[in-house]
């Protein structure tokens, strides 16, 4: 037997030991009551992701509602983004996202959602265009307060909201201003949240 052979058995306790006065990973803070995440839903991204709703939080993030074959809102909704996104410097950008949530999952496939990302040129770092389940689709709108009716036409008419949430999924501003000129107020809100 070897000299490494004969303390192997010292540094195995030694190891063990080290490990049990080691101090454990602190859990997650439980979300805030008022929180968008205390919801229970699974999102399907653009890449064919799944992932828990709450699976957001971590960073401030600009949503809202939308689906793929709008030809009218829809485009102006991603425009806003876009446009609230150019208001931010570098450092702003990579602390802030960006997510359009699927009123119509039927429908918006990751594929449709992917060809969105491509058509907007949508940085993937940043924004995240994802379906819910159908049956969970009005509860998300609710939390955020987001109108909409199906049409007979297979279209739906809806409000034009982007709401900004903090890391945990407080709502802190909201706006339904859209277009290439975003709303002033909203755009300090984010950047005050980006900070």
């Amino acid at each position: 037997m070897n000299r490494f052979t004969r303390s192997l058995p010292v540094i195995v306790l030694v190891a063990v030991a080290v490990a049990a006065l080691a101090p454990a990973r602190a859990a997650d803070p439980p979300l805030p009551s008022e929180s968008v995440y205390q919801l229970s839903a699974r999102l399907t991204d653009q890449d064919g992701r799944s992932r828990n709703w709450s699976g957001l939080q971590g960073k401030p993030r600009v949503i809202s509602m939308f689906y793929t074959s709008c030809q009218y809102i829809c485009p102006l909704i991603v425009e806003s983004g876009k446009a609230i996104e150019r208001q931010l410097d570098d450092r702003q950008r990579d602390r802030i996202g960006f997510v359009l949530i699927s009123m119509d999952p039927r429908n918006d496939t990751p594929q449709a959602l992917g060809e969105v990302v491509s058509r907007y040129r949508l940085d993937t770092r940043r924004w995240t265009l994802a379906s819910p389940a159908p049956d969970q689709v009005r509860a998300l709108a609710g939390v955020l307060d987001i109108r909409y009716r199906a049409l007979a036409d297979g279209g739906f008419n809806h409000t034009s909201a982007l709401v900004l949430v903090d890391a945990q999924g407080r709502i802190l501003a909201r706006t339904e201003k859209t277009g290439s000129r975003p709303d002033p107020d909203f755009v300090r809100a984010v950047r005050e949240a980006a900070h």
